[in-house]
């Protein structure tokens, strides 16, 4: 397990924060929009809506490689192979009540799902009500939080919720489920994740700002241990929920009896290259993550794509995914890689974004290439 920041070799702590401001900036227009939804009295406009659920969809990126959950592909086959372990005890004991709770929830989900909507929200995020409160509207927990969503009163104040002796809109589903969408907003607008999110929505955001500092890291899979470990199986109950109510037939009955953790298994293990003894001397290895494309990469270091595959197989797969993978390549190649390691990046980040010719090849003036060797 890693549990701190992996900075890229090579790389300066001036390039680091450099980019640590580039993606401060570009998430500034982001930032308004969730707050001016956040703030919003009237219904929110059609554009923002569309933006947010382009944008709120990525928060996912460290549970599914490819961002959303896709109903028509089998399941194993897209959550982070992480989660494979984590959630195991909890299906265990937990499949057969939720289960039946899948053959009963399906007027609320429809009404949840129609109010996150509104608030360009993953439809995952009604499965927080199930872990919070198995859906009931009067459900109270001994620290006092209660309802669906299980607001505490302070919080359940602040997002506009009524609660006095008279009245207490924390067990009205329309208007707590409208809290909870701006609570999760707020929340996502500082977190930029899901599961940070939902580890926040437990346990408190400061608990998971401290796990950050402490590990270096955003990535719930690097810090969950400087989490409480209620937060931590809040995260695990949360994507063991997801997978049972997303993973049934069309009779409201799972399709597994059990999760196919073998099929996670091996898709890890296919991962890992078959190269022979001398290819495994003469091999050096770096763990990379970032925006860098695999056909790219081999261009620039005057290698074949079959033969980068060859040692990397699933490089642009996992790179989507957010995680982080451990780059091999021949000596000589990963030399030439690392002297010219942020040009190829520059190229990576401008292909993706159709602004270059890819039968182009990049070229390095020698006293750049110099200076980097020396360095």
């Amino acid at each position: 397990m890693q549990t701190g920041l992996i900075l890229p070799a090579h790389a300066s702590s001036s390039q680091f924060h450099q980019d640590t401001t580039d993606t401060i900036t570009a998430n500034k227009e982001e930032d308004k929009v969730i707050e001016d939804v956040i703030k919003s009295k009237t219904a929110i406009k059609k554009e923002k809506v569309e933006y947010l659920s382009q944008v709120t969809k990525y928060g996912f990126k460290n549970l599914f490689k490819n961002y959303t959950y896709n109903a028509a592909m089998p399941y194993s086959s897209q959550v982070n192979p992480y989660a494979e372990n984590y959630m195991e005890d909890y299906l265990h004991s937990h499949t057969k009540y939720l289960q039946n709770l899948r053959q009963t929830a399906t007027p609320y989900f429809n009404f949840i799902d129609g109010i996150l909507e509104q608030y360009g929200l993953p439809k995952e995020l009604k499965y927080l009500a199930v872990i919070e409160s198995n859906l009931k509207p009067y459900a109270l927990s001994s620290a006092g939080a209660r309802g669906p969503w299980q607001f505490m009163s302070y919080t359940a104040k602040d997002y506009g919720l009524r609660v006095n002796q008279m009245v207490d809109d924390r067990t009205d589903y329309y208007k707590s489920t409208n809290a909870a969408a701006k609570y999760l907003l707020t929340l996502y607008r500082d977190l930029k994740d899901w599961l940070l999110v939902i580890a926040a929505y437990n346990g408190g955001p400061g608990r998971v700002y401290t796990a950050i500092r402490k590990s270096g890291s955003r990535n719930f899979w690097n810090l969950q241990y400087y989490l409480p470990e209620e937060s931590r199986n809040h995260v695990k109950k949360f994507i063991a929920t997801h997978y049972i109510m997303e993973t049934g037939s069309k009779d409201n009955l799972v399709s597994d009896a059990k999760f196919n953790y073998s099929k996670l298994s091996a898709g890890e293990n296919e991962l890992a290259p078959k190269l022979t003894k001398s290819e495994e001397g003469s091999a050096a290895e770096m763990q990379l993550s970032g925006r860098y494309k695999a056909e790219i990469i081999a261009k620039n270091i005057e290698m074949s794509f079959k033969d980068f595959d060859h040692y990397n197989p699933g490089f642009d797969n996992v790179l989507a995914s957010g995680a982080i993978y451990n780059l091999r390549l021949p000596n000589d190649k990963m030399e030439l890689f690392i002297t010219n390691k942020y040009p190829i990046l520059n190229e990576c980040v401008e292909q993706l974004l159709g602004n270059i010719n890819m039968d182009s090849k990049t070229v390095y003036e020698k006293k750049y290439t110099n200076e980097r060797r020396r360095k």
